[in-house]
């Protein structure tokens, strides 16, 4: 059995030497957290892995847009998987800011100032529906008069061929040629504006494109790896798709959710080993926490090893 050794505070220590500090807590988190951040080394340098991101939207509109962006830039993963939220919050950054507020504001006040709240971030209504709405219809526009039916990677690729804003996860991805797949691209501002765009025109995405660039990756794949932060349609496609090569050989969930309700979003790795969506033997680790308490850790931690 390994000894609890007492966390040492030490003046010079990086971001690595404290990981390896809180392997050796033993309790409660913090020991996950390191055994998390060293999967995800060995998963990230395996070069017959293909692996996976997944989040949810609502990070994208916090300074997480900047870690993904980040890990996206330097290639850690081939596929993103996420919601129709993250290309809100990312195209609408690239044309305007959001602004730190508080979970106790009073919400009749915030609508009547011209902002939404989402937690503690206030979205300015001029950036997230006026400048998304005007900017996103000159892009379809452009894109269709060239192409009629997309995918729903394909049509994040052609956003980001007409952006500049390097600060953009979408810029990178288009940039790296890392597939960006939105399975529930109508549940937002974006799905919107496709659906406003297409009335009267030839002009649709088509969401089995992206089934089946995930089915010939995943076939062709030695191994499979993913970080799943949070839970929901991005979650599950990810896992859902590993099932038919086996399971994931990787996997790191982090999410504040519990498994006794039976939701997906607290739903274990060895839930899923059940269901054949993550190997038996995989390396896999469930870390229960919120991910901008947790992430920027982990991450600047695996640019020193990566």
């Amino acid at each position: 059995m390994k000894k609890v050794k007492d966390f040492e505070i030490r003046d010079s220590a990086d971001s690595w030497e404290i990981l390896q500090q809180m392997e050796e807590l033993g309790g409660f988190q913090g020991n996950k957290v390191a055994e998390a951040t060293g999967i995800l080394e060995r998963m990230i340098k395996d070069e017959k892995s293909l692996n996976f991101l997944s989040f949810p939207a609502c990070l994208v509109a916090t300074g997480m847009r900047g870690i993904f962006r980040e890990m996206v830039k330097r290639r850690w993963f081939d596929l993103v998987i996420t919601t129709c939220g993250t290309l809100d919050h990312d195209l609408a950054r690239c044309w305007g800011d959001y602004y730190q507020g508080s979970f106790e504001l009073n919400d009749k006040e915030v609508k009547e100032k011209g902002y939404s709240r989402l937690g503690n971030v206030l979205v300015p209504h001029e950036v997230y529906a006026e400048r998304v709405e005007a900017k996103v219809q000159e892009f379809l526009s452009g894109i269709y008069m060239e192409k009629r039916e997309l995918a729903t990677y394909e049509l994040i690729w052609e956003f980001g061929e007409r952006l500049e804003d390097k600060n953009s996860i979408i810029y990178w991805a288009t940039r790296n040629k890392i597939p960006i797949i939105v399975p529930g691209i109508t549940d937002g501002m974006i799905g919107y504006q496709l659906w406003m765009f297409s009335q009267n025109r030839d002009f649709r995405i088509n969401v089995l494109r992206d089934e089946q660039l995930l089915n010939d990756r995943i076939w062709e794949a030695g191994r499979s790896g993913a970080l799943i932060i949070g839970g929901g349609i991005s979650k599950h496609h990810t896992i859902w798709w590993n099932q038919f090569r086996g399971g994931l050989d990787y996997a790191v969930y982090l999410t504040s959710a519990i498994e006794l309700d039976g939701s997906l979003s607290g739903a274990t790795p060895r839930e899923a080993v059940s269901w054949g969506k993550v190997k038996e033997e995989a390396e896999k680790v469930f870390v229960w926490g919120e991910a901008t308490s947790i992430l920027p850790l982990m991450v600047s931690a695996l640019v020193r090893r990566i």
